[in-house]
């Protein structure tokens, strides 16, 4: 594809990657271990804690050196990452022509497959919270307020069950065995469907189902980017289990002042941890959203412009010749309506009074014409055809 698209992806992870070292190691420097995470305004030091780093007995933190080497990993990382964005715009081809790595957005086959080497790195990093929980160091349980190795829980019923039941959805979570268990679960199906898609075609009703174009992948992920962030927005708010309050604060409240908005549940000098990821998450969310339906609407043919679809993309097909144009669907659809002959005279299309009440009188004249034409004219100068014609 033409853009450089591997300049695109290198130098956003490389983005993603430099603004995950800096904060951090901002927040390192300015953390003050008399005092909790949350009083403090951290966002991802309490990520690094939850997962056993620096954490001593009671949840009190009790070193800072694995979040400045967290920190400083990530910061390397972003300039080689970074690096390499400048490369493949430079130096690197505008298409690439390995068949592994080109593709086309209309490519049904090599969009799935790359659906599935997504879906296949997904369900690896679960299952990599899953091999630190219980064998690198394990978690930071905030029932027994220690870090230990976490057994998972892999049955179906309790793990499935928290998508029918429960006041807070998946959200209800209560214990970390649980919350492994599932990492387990949805890392093994996000590798088995990562391989059925690399392994297979679309099916007809997929292929007529979604719509095969840059645009319409664009707004797929921007919508499920969105729906992430409500969830995270859910759990931030609610769970206690997932977000300690030893890290996170006191859980949240629902209120709403002309728009929803998260609150602590216990009142405190400023803003906790837990109240600046739940509202960010939430408006992060709402605006994904906005994007998603925008690119949604575009890729389907709606301009903004006009306010109105102006093409379309016939079903749902990926092949361009088998489009069909919104004219010709909506001509379909519609009853044909005789429309007056081009040549006809300004007056004959609108009268005026006196020219219809002397209609009947015209009508009367016109078949006396017409039955004069079929006999012989006796006329000194005969008229020519033409003019016959014309008064026929």
């Amino acid at each position: 594809p033409h853009g450089h698209p591997a300049d695109a992806h290198v130098a956003h992870a490389g983005l993603i990657v430099l603004w995950a070292g800096i904060i951090t190691l901002f927040e390192v420097n300015r953390l003050d271990l008399s005092r909790p995470l949350y009083e403090q305004g951290m966002i991802l030091l309490p990520n690094l804690a939850r997962l056993g780093y620096g954490v001593g007995e009671g949840g009190i933190i009790v070193d800072s050196y694995p979040y400045f080497v967290v920190g400083a990993l990530h910061l390397i990382s972003s300039a080689f990452l970074g690096f390499g964005g400048i490369f493949h715009t430079l130096k690197g081809p505008e298409k690439l022509q390995d068949p592994f790595f080109s593709y086309d957005w209309q490519d049904t086959n090599k969009m799935t497959t790359i659906l599935g080497i997504h879906l296949t790195l997904l369900g690896g990093g679960a299952l990599l919270l899953v091999a630190k929980a219980m064998f690198f160091g394990g978690l930071y349980d905030p029932l027994s307020h220690t870090v230990r190795a976490i057994s998972p829980n892999v049955n179906p019923v309790d793990i499935f069950g928290y998508f029918f039941g429960g006041r807070y959805w998946l959200a209800g979570v209560d214990n970390l065995e649980d919350v492994v268990g599932g990492h387990l679960w949805i890392g093994i199906l996000l590798i088995l469907g990562g391989a059925w898609h690399i392994a297979t075609q679309p099916l007809p009703w997929a292929k007529r189902l979604f719509v095969w174009s840059g645009e319409a992948y664009l707004s797929y992920s921007i919508g499920a980017v969105s729906l992430m962030a409500f969830v995270a927005t859910l759990f931030v708010a609610v769970n206690s289990v997932v977000f300690p309050t030893e890290f996170y604060g006191p859980l949240l409240q629902l209120k709403f002042d002309r728009v929803p908005y998260f609150v602590s549940s216990v009142p405190l000098d400023g803003y906790s941890s837990r109240e600046w990821l739940a509202n960010a998450h939430f408006w992060l969310g709402f605006f994904f959203l906005q994007g998603h339906l925008w690119h949604a609407l575009r890729a389907a043919g709606f301009n903004f412009n006009q306010a109105k679809v102006t093409e379309t993309v016939g079903g749902r097909v990926a092949n361009p010749s088998q489009q069909v144009a919104i004219e010709q669907v909506q001509a379909a659809s519609t009853p044909s309506i005789p429309k007056p002959a081009a040549n006809a005279a300004p007056s004959a299309q609108r009268q005026p009074p006196d020219a219809a009440q002397s209609q009947p009188a015209s009508s009367a004249e016109s078949r006396a014409s017409e039955a004069d034409t079929s006999k012989p004219d006796t006329t000194d100068q005969p008229q020519s055809s033409e003019q016959q014609e014309s008064d026929v």
